[in-house]
């Protein structure tokens, strides 16, 4: 078998290759967010609320659906590189396995959990009836979202890319077309309301699945999925929570520090809230696409790491460093310039973009930081050492983030709580450069 690209291709060429897909294809993850959102903003403001409120659930499902993917394509892209083909197809299928793992976990999970805690944030017996209606049904539908998170990590792991932007492009636009006719019940479509939103989330998701699968099975030649005699390997499993675990609680602090901003922010007004509900959609389009950069640096290190290419290791990390920040630089100065008008597409009244623009502004000083982070951290679980993400996500969310968000609300003055945006991601990027030269030494010697 010939040399993978990943191996050969000059390197900046490559990243926008492996790259530029995912980025596009989270792109339109990121405006179909927004779109869905502003659909719902039109339904009823409180239902944009419940959206906010229902949001950290959505993200510990990503997270660990993402987490666990994470695992698999750092364990497949190695083997890949070192021309294991039987440890490559094993890697896979029982990536595929715990993805089913995930989905009855949380279907399980969310019998018991979703009224109490949309309870615990809100005493608005309507704002919890349209969590209630939304989540009922992307919570026990999710078998979908976990499996094309999985399928497209794996087409990614091989250099595939161009499929997992197909996949989630499509998702993206049925869910785009449904939105409007399920929840306001256009031509023959009977209005659904906030169940109408999340149906249309769950079948855009389970088009997106079937054609990732397609391509796997038909378009990847690098890996064979053995349906017929598979068995879950337990030194496989092992190996991708290695780096799993890490990443899933490096994602999952997300869920828990959204919740706690939600209660902080809650004492000053439900809009305030909701306001910060509406951030994230926003924030969405600059990160995704960033996001989307730096899973593409995962598969090359590792595969370059792999077969012991030093050189093409160093000129990765560099060249996405410098991709990320300039994105990042440029949604700076996009929220500096237009916050109102990216709070128009939610909306917004004049209660909140009182909050909103000064919020938006305060926010956006933080965003070069966070690209030299989210950079590094793709660096760790290329090299199986998450662990160091996970150590700076918590300490940047749960001992800055939160604390200084709590302290400067004590001010009485929302405006100042924003400010622990900035103070989290110096230490963020402080943290993440010092692991940077511990993993570096550590990995890089024996390579």
């Amino acid at each position: 078998m010939t040399e993978n690209k990943m191996g050969i291709m000059p390197v900046p060429k490559l990243i926008l290759n492996i790259s530029l897909p995912m980025m596009v294809s989270m792109l339109v993850m990121a405006l179909y967010n927004i779109v869905d959102s502003a659909f719902v903003a039109q339904y009823s403001d409180k239902a944009l609320t419940a959206i906010s409120l229902a949001f950290p659930i959505q993200n510990l499902m990503i997270a660990v659906g993402i987490g666990t993917s994470v695992g698999v394509n750092a364990l497949l892209s190695t083997r890949l590189g070192k021309k294991d083909f039987e440890a490559v197809d094993k890697a896979a299928s029982n990536g595929i396995f715990l993805a089913v793992c995930n989905f009855v976990a949380f279907f399980i999970l969310g019998l018991f959990v979703l009224r109490p805690y949309l309870a615990s944030q809100t005493t608005d017996e309507e704002i919890i009836e349209y969590g209630m209606q939304y989540l009922n049904v992307v919570v026990f539908a999710s078998f979908a979202l976990f499996q094309v998170v999985m399928q497209d990590k794996i087409l990614q792991s091989t250099g595939l890319t161009k499929y997992t932007m197909i996949s989630q492009a499509s998702g993206a636009v049925c869910n785009c077309i449904l939105d409007p006719l399920l929840i306001f019940g256009i031509g023959p479509f009977k209005g659904l309301g906030m169940t109408g939103a999340a149906v249309a989330t769950v079948i855009g998701q389970f088009l997106s699945m079937g054609i990732s699968l397609y391509c796997n099975v038909k378009k990847n030649h690098e890996v064979r999925f053995k349906w017929k005699s598979f068995r879950p390997e337990w030194e496989t499993i092992k190996q991708i929570y290695a780096v799993a675990i890490p990443t899933i609680l490096l994602n999952s602090v997300t869920s828990i520090t959204t919740y706690a901003m939600n209660l902080i922010l809650r004492t000053f007004s439900m809009v305030a809230v909701t306001l910060y509900g509406v951030y994230f959609k926003i924030n969405s389009i600059l990160f995704m696409p960033v996001f989307g950069l730096n899973n593409g640096l995962v598969p090359i290190i590792a595969y370059n790491y792999g077969a012991g290419k030093k050189e093409r290791i160093v000129q990765t990390i560099k060249t996405g460093m410098l991709y990320g920040v300039i994105m990042m630089a440029v949604g700076c100065l996009v929220f500096e310039l237009f916050p109102a008008q990216l709070l128009a597409l939610y909306n917004a009244d004049a209660q909140m973009l009182e909050i909103g623009i000064p919020a938006l502004r305060i926010i956006a000083s933080s965003f070069v930081g966070a690209g030299i982070a989210i950079t590094l951290s793709s660096v760790f679980q290329a090299f199986s050492s998450a662990v160091y993400s996970m150590i700076v996500s918590f300490a940047r969310q749960l001992v800055v983030l939160l604390p200084a968000a709590w302290l400067l609300a004590q001010t009485n003055v929302v405006r100042n709580v924003w400010f622990a945006f900035p103070i989290a991601e110096v230490a963020s990027v402080t943290l993440s450069v010092i692991f940077m030269i511990v993993v570096w030494k550590k990995k890089m010697k024996s390579a």
